[in-house]
């Protein structure tokens, strides 16, 4: 794991100093909120429906068991006693006071975490495979090469001010797991046919308003080049990309107006003056970097099968088959904890939890925890011979559903409940549908199926890529969700095809019922959900949902924080 240098201790330390300074203003009334806007945002403080929320980055999702404790701390001290976790591997909290912000940032410098980039149109977060430096299928460990792109990112000065937010996604295995195709940039490494690695680079992916998925520019980068092409995209993207409209002023769009190929040819001749200049990446500076990163002392250990000792345990068993993933080093294990127990927000832990899964850490997992994108979290380096005791610890405080990657395992962003920006609630959609399906043995017939939900055109809960995808929108003053299906991420990723007219909340539960009732009268043998959806397109799925008028079901949930 990185630890922060004198530069980092310097530049954290100096940010909270003037951020300081800034909010005494903002409180005495010198500052005016127009002017305050923006440099709020520059710290990951928003001003939300009820309070201010402060997002803080996790970056590319590895954080230690001293750090998750400061979350609890904050959440117990600052907030109403939990956080949620984002899709972006981030925390939120979304009841902070302004006059504690200071404070907050502060405590977070002290565990070496911050707010930085967190908002505002510059580089944020960047993100990665959360079994990143574990994962059987990976090809080389990306957390060094994101970090460099966090250290080069951080304060850039030439990306503070871009025409909109720009994320990054990396992935180092066979398998996409960091949703590289729907980031405006996403690298995936890759050997060329003499053996070397590179990355294959795609520009220009992206969700919300409009919905992209992004373009190779680059089949075959040498890693060397990482900072150097990058920045000849971004440069690219800074000079051209639309400062006029917001809502066409992403990468994607410029991308989209100029072609693949017009595009490419300009990154390329940007890069010219670039290449082989001083951001040109050392053997020397990946290797100082990567010793942050050095796999943790592997016991000696043999694989072995945990239900060996409790065969007729079929709790344990659905955990282990949903819940646990292949390690790389014999005789450990991933384990992934359940953020989506039916009745609590998709996410959501609280203080307790969290000071409960440092805990866990460090007693199974050398003192490490990592968000997913998918709103849960994982403790990436635990003993075989320890499953059944963590499982036990972990089911008895609400982290052992054993639904990931089932229907219930719900990505949803806190919406209207919370958001501004939102035009409906999401929480009260997602715990209605959980409510509604929560039978395990019903999850496990369906299979592997992704329920995504956001409460604007936003997407921060992904709703394009889910193979069930809903999306909150303003009908006449009124909140409805529109739904969409056949949506993927990962190596064969996808956007979904609304289905038709949009539904009310009461209806939704019903009209999942009813997708699913297609699904399973015509799926073949082993195909998912998403599979069939594909294979057959929305019409079957259309006339089965409008057929008849949905008659709505119990009332939907009241707003889950008022």
């Amino acid at each position: 794991m990185y630890l922060y240098d004198q530069y980092d201790h310097l530049i954290v330390r100096e940010r909270i100093a003037q951020f300081r300074d800034q909010v005494a203003r903002r409180l005495s009334g010198e500052l005016e909120e127009s002017e305050f806007l923006p440099l709020r945002l520059q710290n990951g403080l928003y001003m939300q429906r009820h309070a201010y929320m402060l997002r803080v980055a996790v970056p590319y999702g590895l954080m230690s068991s001293a750090q998750m404790r400061m979350f609890a701390h904050i959440a117990r001290k600052y907030d109403r006693g939990y956080g949620h976790f984002t899709t972006r591997q981030n925390i939120q909290y979304n009841w902070i006071e302004l006059e504690h912000t200071p404070d907050i940032l502060a405590d977070l410098a002290s565990v070496e975490m911050h707010a930085i980039q967190t908002s505002g149109n510059c580089i944020r977060n960047i993100t990665s495979d959360e079994y990143a430096g574990v994962a059987a299928d990976e090809i080389i460990d990306p957390r060094p090469f994101a970090e460099i792109l966090r250290q080069w990112s951080t304060f850039h000065p030439e990306f503070i001010a871009l025409p909109r937010k720009f994320k990054v996604a990396i992935n180092g295995a066979l398998e996409d797991r960091a949703a590289i195709a729907v980031h405006d940039i996403g690298l995936s490494v890759v050997y060329n046919d003499a053996g070397e690695i590179g990355f294959r680079f795609m520009a220009g992916g992206g969700m919300g308003r409009t919905p992209i998925l992004g373009s190779v520019i680059r089949d075959f980068l040498p890693w060397q080049h990482l900072l150097t092409y990058t920045e000849a995209v971004m440069r690219v993207y800074n000079q051209y990309g639309r400062r006029d409209n917001k809502y066409k002023a992403r990468i994607k769009i410029l991308l989209k107006a100029l072609g693949v190929e017009e595009f490419t040819r300009q990154v390329e001749a940007e890069w010219l003056d670039l290449k082989d200049g001083p951001e040109t990446l050392t053997q020397e500076e990946l290797d100082r970097v990567s010793a942050y990163f050095a796999p943790p002392a592997y016991a000696p250990l043999a694989n072995i099968d945990p239900l060996r000792e409790h065969a007729d345990n079929k709790a344990f068993a659905n955990w282990l088959n949903r819940n646990v993933k292949p390690h790389k080093a014999p005789g450990y294990a991933a384990v992934l904890l359940s953020l989506k127990k039916t009745g609590v927000p998709p996410g959501d832990a609280t203080a307790e939890q969290m000071d409960f899964i440092a805990d866990l850490a460090d007693r199974y997992s050398f003192g490490e925890i990592r968000p997913t994108h998918e709103q849960n979290l994982v403790l990436a380096d635990v003993r075989q011979d320890q499953l059944f005791a963590l499982w036990q610890e972990a089911k008895a405080r609400g982290l052992a559903t054993p639904n990931i990657g089932l229907l219930t395992d719900i990505i949803c962003c806190p919406g209207g409940d919370f958001c501004s920006l939102a035009n409906a609630k999401s929480l009260p959609i997602a715990a209605a549908i959980a409510e509604r399906f929560d039978n395990l043995d019903f999850q496990h017939d369906i299979g592997d199926i992704e329920l995504n939900i956001s409460g604007c055109i936003n997407a921060c809960g992904h709703h394009h890529v889910g193979s069930i995808g809903v999306l909150g929108v303003d009908k006449d003053g009124s909140e409805w969700y529109q739904v969409s299906i056949g949506g993927a991420q990962g190596n064969n990723p996808a956007i979904g095809k609304i289905i038709g007219p949009s539904f009310s909340a009461l209806q939704m539960p019903e009209v999942i019922a009813r997708l699913l009732e297609v699904y399973v009268r015509s799926r073949f043998e082993g195909e998912r959900f998403v599979d069939t959806a594909q294979r057959l397109g929305i019409a079957p799925f259309k006339e089965h949902v409008y057929a008849t008028p949905i008659v709505a079901g119990a009332p939907v949930g009241e707003d889950h924080y008022a």
